[in-house]
């Protein structure tokens, strides 16, 4: 018997089935990377939206691979810097588009006291002397072999990695659950979902470590890049780079960027702190906004960046505390990047949204410190356009 569907009907059904197919991203499958020294397998998935934007992102460290975003002719170009190959991240990788933990930044000394215990950490940064933890130790977050699983919503695709850190993983104490979201959507927004929980206290500080470059990675410096921090306050550091504790006005140094600068503009700039840091290595201090307080929102301007030759703008929105600015000083011209160029000093910055480095031994920061019962959520989002 043939059923007798009025037009109108069906043509409801039809709109509603097509527009539901239309907005449902389908999630990303996972490809083979190769396999770590020990035979670890690695996968990578790619993020894709609507406007061309596409995120590849491998199980090794939760690692973003490569970010192709369009410049203001609509030319898409990797605008993050990186290698071809896992042997190159295995070998010898500056947390190139990796997570980065336990504790991103640094923990003076390698140690901390937690609930009357002292725990030692690896010292992995630093001259003799003034060694200190650095991102994590050793083998931090950025060494691991993730789990991960293609996600998808209404106009986003997404993976989520999670990883499972045990109680005295490079010193630290409790096993430590993490999972780490990449969203990607139709506004061109990549969203960073960050979420922890642990079975002992245990101080936690996860970030996101890419170096962009807004001309596409392998083409030149980021001096010319002009940038805007919301931050009327930093963390001055010490020769070993560890914070003194102080909260120092940015007004009347060459760390004020309130308003828009290029980076370039006072990096040489005979100033103590650019000494100690070799250029910009220093936390900002962020201030939250009241009405996204009283709004209660998720996030908040952290950064903006403007890459005037070719249109590029990266806005960064976190509900983090910090954002630690670092302009590639060390890199040096040794390493070869994705396109074969050389990554001389300066070819890339980073803006790593999070917690005070030193801050288990600074008892005047934001705490850091998770208990167990507790789950640790955090944002930071990624917005891509052009002007």
């Amino acid at each position: 018997m043939k059923a007798n569907i009025p037009p109108s009907l069906f043509s409801a059904v039809l709109y509603l089935a097509t527009t539901t197919f239309a907005f449902c991203a389908e999630p990303p499958s996972a490809k083979p990377f190769g396999k770590t020294k020990e035979g670890a397998v690695v996968e990578v998935f790619t993020l894709v939206n609507k406007q061309g934007v596409k995120l590849r992102a491998m199980t090794y460290g939760a690692t973003v691979l490569s970010l192709e975003t369009p410049d203001r002719d609509g030319k898409n170009a990797d605008i993050v810097l990186g290698y071809k190959t896992l042997g190159l991240y295995e070998k010898s990788s500056p947390y190139f588009g990796a997570i980065v933990g336990r504790y991103g930044n640094r923990i003076a000394g390698g140690k901390f006291a937690l609930e009357g215990k002292e725990y030692n950490l690896a010292q992995n940064n630093g001259a003799p002397g003034s060694k200190c933890s650095l991102h994590g130790g050793l083998r931090g977050f950025d060494k691991v072999v993730w789990k991960a699983e293609g996600l998808a919503q209404d106009g986003a695709q997404g993976v989520r990695f999670s990883y499972l850190s045990k109680d005295g993983e490079e010193g630290y104490p409790g096993n430590l659950e993490v999972k780490v979201t990449y969203w990607l959507n139709d506004q061109n927004e990549w969203r960073v979902d960050y979420e922890m929980a642990t079975d002992k206290a245990t101080p936690v500080n996860l970030t996101q470590h890419s170096y962009f470059n807004l001309k596409g990675e392998g083409r030149g410096d980021i001096l010319g890049h002009e940038l805007m921090l919301p931050a009327d306050k930093f963390t001055p550091v010490n020769a070993a780079m560890i914070p003194t504790g102080e909260l120092r006005p940015v007004a009347g140094t060459p760390l004020d960027f309130t308003q828009p600068k290029t980076i370039g503009a006072r990096i040489q700039t005979d100033d103590e702190q650019l000494r100690f840091g070799g250029g910009y290595d220093h936390n900002f201090v962020l201030k939250r906004p009241l009405l996204a307080c009283l709004l209660g929102r998720r996030t908040y301007p952290a950064a903006t960046v403007y890459e005037p030759l070719t249109g590029r703008v990266l806005n960064i929105l976190t509900r983090e505390p910090g954002i630690q600015f670092y302009t590639g000083n060390f890199l040096d011209g040794t390493l070869t990047g994705k396109a074969g160029a050389s990554y001389p000093k300066r070819s890339g910055f980073c803006l790593e949204t999070q917690h005070y480095p030193d801050s288990p031994n600074q008892p005047a920061f934001p705490s850091t410190i998770l208990k167990p019962g507790k789950v640790l959520k955090s944002t930071t989002v990624f917005q891509f356009s052009v002007k």
